[in-house]
């Protein structure tokens, strides 16, 4: 094993990182793809469907929060290899497990064990990347993170022509194929170099990190992040249905597909000119387009304009969340595992505050999107004063020791 390792060098364990990245797409966009084929499968409820939705979001803040405390002494390859295999065995679960359970209670043991996969990802693969001895790091997260975007793509798009090939009542073997992905990494992440920092000195620094202000400067920021990015990716779908009045399958792509290419495509852009310009101005930039395209949603006269509300948000978000990481590890450089936890935590929470929230607002306006990404838009503008105050504060000059302010 130490030959085979040996042969592989630093930009296997990226290769590694970005494949776990994908399989966290996987497992959280392929069964929103099956809800209604479970509810007329299984006899699921309007209310199953939305505690199954929310349970996996649930588990991984869970996962989030103990993994940020635990994993500096479980050591980051097996704690890694344990996520992917999580997810693999998760994703054979929603096979298998419905069969020899209750349908809702064998949906939700598979989603709380591939949920637990997710959650470590998440942990895990940030700080990973980070103590790979790469150069350009800011460049490196935020490649590493398009995966996700296009795994997202990949996903609708395979599951969409094995649906049309072979009908959606073999859904169960899509499940069995697509496990492959993150078992096929699990063995990966056993032959690539990782580095990991001393854990008696990651947790020495977490604590002083989680003291500093600065710390929850970057949790906001993430809480924003999260929220302006799932407020439209989770609704996109619905909107372009509601919206342009096409079917699903179409709403699919011209929707959810279109947002993540976007993503995707901003955050290989920025990792191909991140050394050249200020990562703080780039993410101002980005949230003032991020609040011009919830605008566009909000205002536009027309549905295709509003569409391409849908693919601005998507482009401008694409820089948020792997921006922020990089700005801990910039600012904070002693923050450790849990400092990714948590910063990790508070992305989730986001993720899950802001669809509920233009959900909600838009069932109170009478089933209006328009409302509800109307108050998410305060999600980018939150952000862009947070990183404005902090590049004026930066240039303030301090007043002498021993002088007036």
């Amino acid at each position: 094993m130490r030959r085979t390792r040996g042969l592989l060098d630093a930009k296997h364990t990226l290769y590694a990182c970005g494949l776990a990245i994908g399989s966290q797409a996987v497992v959280n966009n392929f069964v929103p793809l099956l809800l209604i084929t479970f509810e007329g499968e299984f006899g699921l409820s309007l209310s199953d469907i939305a505690v199954l939705v929310g349970f996996n979001f649930f588990v991984q803040l869970v996962t989030d929060f103990i993994a940020a405390f635990v994993v500096d002494r479980v050591g980051y390859r097996p704690a890694i290899v344990f996520g992917q295999v999580c997810a693999a065995l998760g994703l054979l679960g929603l096979a298998v497990l419905p069969a020899v359970m209750t349908p809702f209670a064998g949906l939700m043991v598979a989603v709380a064990v591939y949920a637990v996969g997710g959650g470590l990802c998440e942990v895990l693969v940030s700080p990973i990347v980070e103590h790979s001895p790469t150069e350009k790091k800011a460049a490196a997260m935020s490649l590493m993170h398009s995966f996700y975007c296009w795994g997202h793509v990949f996903v609708v798009l395979a599951s969409a022509a094995f649906f049309l090939a072979f009908g959606i009542g073999h859904w169960r073997v899509l499940a069995v194929i697509w496990a492959l992905l993150p078992l096929a990494d699990a063995w990966y992440f056993t032959r690539v170099p990782i580095t990991q920092p001393p854990a008696q000195q990651g947790m020495r620094g977490a604590v002083h990190t989680l003291r500093q202000p600065a710390f929850w400067f970057l949790f906001v920021l993430m809480v924003c992040s999260g929220a302006a990015e799932q407020s439209v990716s989770q609704w996109a779908s619905a909107f372009a249905e509601s919206g342009l009045k096409v079917p699903k399958a179409v709403g699919d792509l011209a929707g959810p597909a279109f947002f993540a290419t976007m993503m995707g495509l901003s955050r290989v852009l920025h990792a191909r000119y991140a050394e050249r310009f200020s990562l703080p101005r780039v993410m101002v930039i980005s949230g003032l387009m991020c609040l011009t395209g919830y605008l566009m949603l909000v205002l536009s006269p027309t549905p295709v304009l509003a569409l391409l509300g849908v693919g601005l948000v998507g482009f401008s978000v694409g820089v948020f969340w792997p921006g922020t990481l990089s700005l801990a590890a910039v600012r904070l450089p002693l923050g450790g595992t849990v400092m990714y936890g948590i910063l990790a935590l508070a992305g989730d929470v986001g993720c899950s505050v802001g669809p509920s929230m233009v959900g909600f607002v838009s069932d109170l306006a009478g089933g209006s999107l328009n409302w509800g990404f109307a108050l998410a838009a305060l999600f980018p503008l939150v952000l862009v004063g947070l990183i404005v105050y902090s590049l004026t504060r930066a240039r303030r000059p301090r007043p002498l020791q021993g002088g007036t302010a």
